[in-house]
């Protein structure tokens, strides 16, 4: 069998397996049109893909976890009236949303460039890229990973604080969710007392003058099974821990849509500073002391006063106050 029509049978399986029921390999053969040995051979390597599968004699296959199916059709339910906004695409698995997402924002108009507002979301991202290019960490239905592509009449340089401001709209919508103890790390983390919630991933294209389209990539942790903090190798919670009322993944992809869409339009008309004080809100480390770690190694220390309008970390040091656009931020 080819690796194509292996892995889409995979996904055929895992699609039948999701609402936590055992299914029989006879049924599930028969669904598909396959042998039981092909059902099996199918489901061989699920492991690898993050999914604890049960086979138990005489019962069948079941997943040890269900997992929400992100669909178009649901996702567009929750959008209501603004779903033309949109254009979503769900892919079961790509390394990649931000790097697929800026090829189609590169190619060329005769080639179907990718418009504003076009939507990739990924089931399962097997080479999701964070900040100073370390790797998210995500299993199949354990995380909300997706990209948006934005355009601009602006250039390169006023898309400055970008990723920040689109750091207030995820807070917007967790907090009307009510999840507790959430805030904001410069530049572009969302995190709790436990670790590291979500993360931002902005990549811009274009002109210095104009245009430019940026494609921004957010990793939102929904469960967090025991096996993916291991992987994960640094402090972090998920969603369903720190709200009551979980939301579906569809309802919350929504959500965070139509927030990025509202705050991208603003951004697009006044930069950053709309959104510094709300930023300086939820920041972690306003006002206190902190270590800033360079990228050739060096640290400086201060106290946190804020950020600029370009979304520079502000740092009261003993030279004085020093303005500084990228490091690693944390408790002195």
């Amino acid at each position: 069998m080819m690796a194509g029509m292996a892995k889409t049978r995979t996904w055929q399986l895992l699609n039948l397996l999701a609402d936590g029921e055992f299914h029989s390999g006879e049924v599930l053969a028969n669904r598909l049109g396959v042998s039981r040995a092909s059902v099996f051979n199918a489901l061989t390597n699920v492991a690898d893909m993050g999914v604890l599968l049960q086979r138990v004699r005489g019962r069948g296959y079941r997943l040890a976890c269900p997992w929400q199916r992100l669909e178009q059709s649901e996702v567009a339910r929750w959008l209501g009236r603004d779903a033309g906004q949109f254009d979503i695409e769900i892919l079961p698995e790509a390394p990649s949303s931000n790097t697929l997402l800026l090829r189609r924002a590169a190619a060329d108009v005769a080639e179907g460039c990718a418009a504003s507002g076009s939507v990739l979301a990924v089931e399962l991202q097997t080479a999701g890229r964070g900040r100073m290019g370390r790797t998210w960490h995500s299993g199949l239905g354990t995380a909300l990973t997706f990209s948006m592509l934005w355009r601009f009449d602006c250039g390169l340089n006023a898309l400055s604080g970008l990723s920040m401001a689109i750091g207030v709209a995820q807070m917007r919508v967790l907090n009307s969710l009510d999840a507790r103890g959430i805030q904001l790390k410069w530049p572009n983390d969302i995190v709790t007392g436990q670790g590291k919630l979500a993360g931002i991933l902005v990549e811009a294209q274009g002109d210095m003058l104009g245009p430019s389209a940026a494609v921004i990539g957010i990793g939102l942790n929904c469960t967090l099974p025991a096996s993916l903090v291991r992987q994960i190798g640094q402090p972090a919670c998920a969603l369903d821990e720190l709200c009551t009322t979980m939301p579906t993944r569809n309802q919350l992809l929504a959500l965070l849509l139509l927030e990025q869409a509202r705050v991208l339009g603003q951004f697009g008309r006044g930069g950053f500073a709309p959104f510094r004080e709300e930023w300086e809100q939820y920041h972690a480390y306003q006002n206190k002391p902190v270590s800033l770690k360079m990228a050739d190694g060096k640290t400086v220390s201060g106290i946190a006063r804020g950020v600029s309008e370009r979304g520079e970390l502000i740092l009261e040091t003993a030279m004085g106050i020093r303005n500084y656009n990228s490091g690693e931020i944390g408790a002195r």
